[in-house]
């Protein structure tokens, strides 16, 4: 492991200390001097879960899992047990596929790669669309941002701000402009200029479900009459910190757009990382990025293996 390697590992265990404390001790605490699995450890191991946001469907499936796999296998350590619960939990995260890259210097299916950027206001979605643009240009991608979340009160300006740090161009046309015209340009522009990603800022609105897929598919519309696979994805942002409400909302999302990915987002703010769990596994759907820190370089690539064990001290 390279030493950029070792430190987003060291900045993934120190984003996600408040879930691993709050998971990692109790487990401690029940696996500590115990080869077997009985009743009361399961039942434990449900309430540890459950209280870490994992949610009762994907609690009550690991514990199955772990079940299963205790009629047929003994465990003769702590560590032989520890590691069995960090395989079963892997099992519950779903690999992106391979149509849809996720490493930046990834050789990308189409040029340029339109990827829609859609969650409710507040989840951290404008400073993920500048931490993906910043990724992609430190990997020598060139960017361009669309700002096509033109209803909210200065979405624009911080935008621009993001675009800037990230050191990348915005396509803009004001608040309360036409987000699909917006998303117009920035493809046109980007195709003028042989730009690799376009990263489309959509509008937060869920209230109003209808309007919400009528405007996300005109822009899907007006994007394909200049890349006609357009959009290549649809990423949702979700706030790691509201829990099963971040299920909820994604599950409405999904209603309106056909989402191909997920970032989780503010996990460095929460003792329930465990909905990463359950959001890929009830939605079917990978966990592309999460993010674990304030600063550009926070956005990381999600990794399941280095997730788990992040999650459990390993």
């Amino acid at each position: 492991m390279g030493f950029f390697d070792k430190l987003k590992l060291s900045r993934l265990k120190e984003g996600l200390t408040k879930t691993r404390e709050s998971i990692r001790e109790n487990i401690s605490r029940i696996t500590q001097g115990r080869t077997d699995i009985d009743e009361a450890f399961l039942e434990e191991l449900e309430n540890i879960l459950i209280a870490a946001d994992v949610g009762v469907e994907t609690t009550l499936s690991i514990v199955d899992r772990i079940t299963e796999k205790a009629e047929k296998e003994t465990y003769h350590s702590e560590d032989e047990l520890n590691g069995m619960l960090m395989q079963v939990m892997e099992e519950m995260l779903l690999d992106t596929p391979e149509s849809h890259p996720v490493d930046f210097d990834a050789v990308l299916p189409a040029k340029p790669y339109v990827i829609l950027i859609v969650g409710v206001n507040g989840v951290g979605k404008t400073t993920s669309i500048a931490k993906l643009a910043h990724n992609y240009n430190k990997a020598g991608k060139r960017v361009i941002i669309a700002a096509a979340d033109t209803f909210r009160a200065a979405a624009v300006q911080q935008l621009q701000i993001w675009a800037d740090r990230a050191g990348v161009p915005m396509v803009s046309q004001g608040q309360n402009a036409d987000p699909a015209s917006v998303v117009f340009d920035a493809v046109s522009s980007a195709v003028a200029k042989n730009a690799d990603v376009v990263l489309v800022d959509t509008a937060g609105r869920l209230h109003n479900k209808a309007h919400l897929m009528e405007e996300l598919a005109k822009i899907m519309r007006v994007a394909k009459k200049k890349v006609p696979d357009a959009p290549h994805e649809v990423l949702l942002v979700l706030d790691g910190t509201t829990g099963q409400n971040a299920v909820s909302q994604a599950k409405e999302f999904t209603k309106c757009v056909n989402v191909t990915g997920l970032i989780v987002t503010k996990l460095d703010g929460t003792a329930k990382g465990g909905i990463v769990l359950s959001i890929s596994r009830e939605l079917e759907l990978p966990v592309k990025y999460i993010g674990v820190g304030e600063k550009i370089d926070d956005l990381q690539i999600f990794d399941r293996g280095k997730f788990v064990g992040a999650l459990l001290g390993k």
